[in-house]
């Protein structure tokens, strides 16, 4: 029997879904029934998109490096998307994030007509849900196999050791993760517990003085948004542990949630100390 027979099937038929749907913050997105144009303006979503339904995705961001080779026209970035050339792509559903995108492009994208999706993504568990929603009633396709194959490893992780960690994402100024972020979720999973996850601050900026002083016992620099390198980073948090870990693995949410468990664990514990 097809999947999509099957009536316990997790796969959606891209004609089953309500065009009336709405999106993870309960905004109504009138998608229609049969979606054949997508803007992606999150990079995440944009290789999600790539590798599950190459033929729908017709813009993305100058940030969307992946997968590599992605040849679509370019609408500027994340927080300056080309609302113009958007428009003129014509989709049928632009997929945005709250995190990512401003609330002021959505909106005149909105106005100008045009079905915005926003994911709001927190968790891992989250992401997988949301991504599941998003493909199946934004894009009007089959859930894929690599999101179930996410679903299965993410379910067989065995966090290690427990560890303090400081999570900066940025320099001049320092800024870390804080609060309910999916790259703090991700971490928790790992074994790796943010010294700020109680920050009232998603995002916090926190003098290095005061990183130093939070009784971390690693620092987990990332590539990215800030691309932090054996030297460029480590220097900061003499005495301590630094683990150099894939950015992209640590807080994109799609295709890299499959590979990301096993190879950030394996970057997690090949720290070095200043």
């Amino acid at each position: 029997m097809d999947a999509t027979d099957d009536p316990a099937s997790d796969a959606v038929r891209p004609d089953a879904a309500d065009p009336n749907a709405v999106d993870d913050t309960g905004a109504p997105v009138p998608v229609p029934d049969r979606v054949r144009r997508v803007v992606s303006i999150v990079p995440s979503l944009t290789e999600t998109v790539a590798v599950t339904a190459p033929e729908l995705l017709v813009g993305a961001t100058a940030w969307c490096t992946h997968p590599a080779g992605l040849d679509v026209p370019r609408v500027r970035g994340t927080k300056n998307p080309d609302l113009e050339r958007i428009a003129e792509l014509r989709p049928d559903v632009i997929l945005g994030n709250t995190e990512e995108n401003r609330p002021a492009d959505v909106e005149a994208l909105r106005a100008a007509g045009i079905p915005v999706w926003l994911t709001d993504i927190r968790t891992v568990d989250g992401a997988l849900a949301s991504l599941r929603r998003l493909l199946a009633v934004a894009c009007r396709v089959p859930v894929p196999g690599w999101l179930d194959e996410a679903s299965r490893v993410w379910a067989d992780v065995a966090p290690g050791t427990r560890r303090a960690a400081v999570v900066p994402i940025w320099r001049r100024p320092w800024m870390v993760v804080g609060r309910d972020t999916f790259t703090g979720d991700v971490l928790s999973r790992l074994g790796v517990a943010n010294v700020y996850a109680d920050h009232p601050e998603r995002y916090p900026k926190i003098p290095l003085g005061d990183l130093n002083a939070a009784g971390a016992d690693l620092v987990v620099l990332p590539d990215e948004p800030y691309r932090f390198t054996g030297d460029d980073g480590p220097e900061s948090f003499p005495g301590v542990d630094v683990a150099l870990v894939d950015g992209r693995l640590l807080t994109w949410y799609g295709p890299s949630l499959v590979e990301a468990p096993r190879a950030l664990a394996r970057q997690l514990a090949d720290t070095r100390r200043r």
